[in-house]
């Protein structure tokens, strides 16, 4: 799928600068192995909102790969935080080294995802996604019944604000239900985003005629991108 490859070289660029070699090496090889559902789905719903109707003139494509790239790297490093605490590598591994590098590279996915749409519209909905993580966790720990997708659903959720708002339109009410379902219907640790991703998303923007841009009295834009 073409999406998911360019995620992937946006994910491998904006860690170029990360060292050392084998920290930079594991987040590459995550970014490999994975289906890249997140970015495929910032990217899908920033082409389908371009092509959904004309946006205001200082509107534009800036950063849409970034834009994937940054919900996807916040999606790896979560992902990669809750299989440490559902099976924590440190006991089997005595002298820690592999166990270190996991940990430092969420975090650095995590903090580098943050970087790329802190400017951006989708800036709130990150910081969102990441404390909604942390509330899961603890729940989780503690015996709490937490639903068996919520990072995917928080996620996708992110990813489809973080594409639309590209264009300066908010994801309407349909599409932020494909997002959610589509969370719910992935299987196994890594899934995998069906082909239809590209057309579903492009069928949900369809189904709100006129996307609604920032700058209309009834939705101002947001603060995130304030100087």
């Amino acid at each position: 799928m073409e999406a998911a490859v360019r995620a992937r070289k946006a994910g491998r660029q904006a860690v170029r600068d990360v060292s050392p070699d084998p920290l930079r090496e594991r987040i590459g090889n995550l970014l490999d192995e994975s289906a890249m559902v997140p970015g495929v789905l910032a990217l899908a719903s920033a082409r389908a909102v371009e092509g959904a109707g004309p946006a205001p003139t200082d509107a534009g494509p800036v950063g849409i790969e970034e834009r994937a790239a940054g919900v996807q790297l916040i999606y790896e490093g979560l992902r990669l935080t809750r299989a440490l605490a559902d099976d924590p590598p440190w006991e089997r591994d005595q002298h820690h080294t592999e166990s270190n590098i996991d940990i430092l590279a969420a975090d650095v996915m995590v903090a580098r995802g943050f970087s790329l749409l802190a400017r951006t519209e989708a800036a709130d909905k990150a910081v969102e996604t990441v404390q909604s993580f942390g509330h899961d966790e603890t729940d989780g720990q503690q015996g709490r019944t937490v639903p068996a997708r919520a990072l995917e659903t928080d996620v996708f959720e992110l990813a489809v604000v973080a594409g639309t708002t590209a264009f300066g339109a908010n994801p309407s009410d349909a599409l932020v239900a494909y997002a959610g379902n589509l969370a719910e219907s992935l299987d196994g640790d890594r899934p995998e985003a069906p082909d239809s991703v590209p057309e579903a998303v492009e069928q949900a923007v369809t189904d709100a005629p006129n996307p609604q841009r920032f700058g209309s009295a009834d939705d101002p834009q947001p603060s995130a991108t304030d100087p």
